[in-house]
């Protein structure tokens, strides 16, 4: 039988076992605690975890289902806008329509307004004004110019008697006449309007003295284009005669490149076909129609009636 132990000892184990227990229940104690802790955090964690996600879930769903109301409302306003672009269009189509169907009334109003007014203003010229006359077309001995005027007695070569030509050219007659002067031309009228029966009793006198030679430079009665009261014959006061050899002065220069601005042209220029060559005979037709004769290098003569009435109408008015 083995020897007991002292008590002693004895009780120092019991103390010692004693120890380690306690602290082993402790530590048990402690770590029971501690887990019992740990999953009362990560049950909260997970609860909170799960109230975030539902919440991300929901807001998620709602952010998408915002996205799809703002893609139909999206369409649905794109939809309206290309409707409302198409109606635009319409309107605009129709506008631009009726401003043209007004644009183009007014066009015609403007048109009958001043076919109305040209006529208005045709019907007081005189018809004969631009007619061609000299050997082949007759004005016969009643026919008389309308507003015939006296030219004044410093326009007229002296020594000569009283000269008129129609009032609505006189204007034109006298600025030619006071421009040439300012150039330094003395330029005279030597005979304007003369009637039937002057002209009548003018080719008589020719004919007793030159014969049948007077047809070449002198009109029969009917046939003269100084009856129609557009027509002057002109020379300088050097000259003071009706010669051919006025177109060697530079007087003559001077109206043969300015007469038309005046609205005069020389009826008939050399190589014509109605008379010899008149240097002094100038007529009035018009300041358009003199100007486009001489851009076209062409004589009065040269041109049918019908190109020639087109003028009548501004005849008498400035371009």
């Amino acid at each position: 039988m083995p020897p007991e132990m002292p008590h002693e000892t004895r009780s120092n184990k019991e103390v010692l076992v004693t120890g380690l227990l306690v602290i082993l229940l402790g530590t048990s104690g402690f770590l029971l605690f501690s887990y019992i802790s740990h999953n009362r955090t990560i049950k909260m964690l997970n609860t909170q975890v799960a109230s975030y996600e539902a919440i991300v879930a929901s807001t998620t769903k709602t952010l998408a289902d915002e996205r799809k109301r703002f893609a139909m409302a999206e369409d649905s306003l794109s939809e309206q806008i290309a409707n409302i672009q198409r109606d635009l269009k319409e309107y605009e189509s129709n506008y631009l329509y009726e401003v043209g169907k007004n644009d183009e009334f007014s066009n015609k109003i403007s048109e009958l307004s001043n076919t109305v007014s040209g006529l208005s203003r045709l019907s007081q010229i005189d018809k004969e004004v631009l007619q061609k006359y000299s050997k082949t077309y007759f004005l016969n001995e009643n026919y008389y110019p309308q507003n015939l005027k006296k030219i004044k007695d410093k326009y007229v070569m002296e020594g000569r008697d009283e000269q008129y030509f129609v009032g609505d050219a006189m204007e034109f007659l006298t600025n030619m006449l006071d421009d040439a002067k300012d150039d330094g031309f003395d330029i005279k009228v030597v005979s304007a309007y003369r009637s039937f029966d002057q002209q009548q009793e003018l080719k008589g006198n020719y004919t007793q003295s030159y014969g049948s030679g007077a047809n070449a430079f002198s009109a029969d009665q009917g046939y003269s284009e100084h009856q129609l009261g557009t027509t002057v014959d002109i020379v300088d006061t050097k000259t003071n005669n009706l010669v051919a050899g006025f177109k060697n002065t530079e007087a003559y220069q001077w109206l043969t490149k300015n007469a038309y601005r005046y609205g005069f042209v020389l009826s008939y220029p050399e190589n014509n076909d109605f008379y010899v060559f008149e240097p002094w005979h100038w007529r009035f037709v018009g300041i358009k129609l003199a100007r486009d004769l001489r851009r076209k290098d062409a004589s009065f003569y040269d041109w049918n009636q019908r190109q020639i009435d087109e003028y009548l109408m501004d005849v008498f008015e400035e371009p």
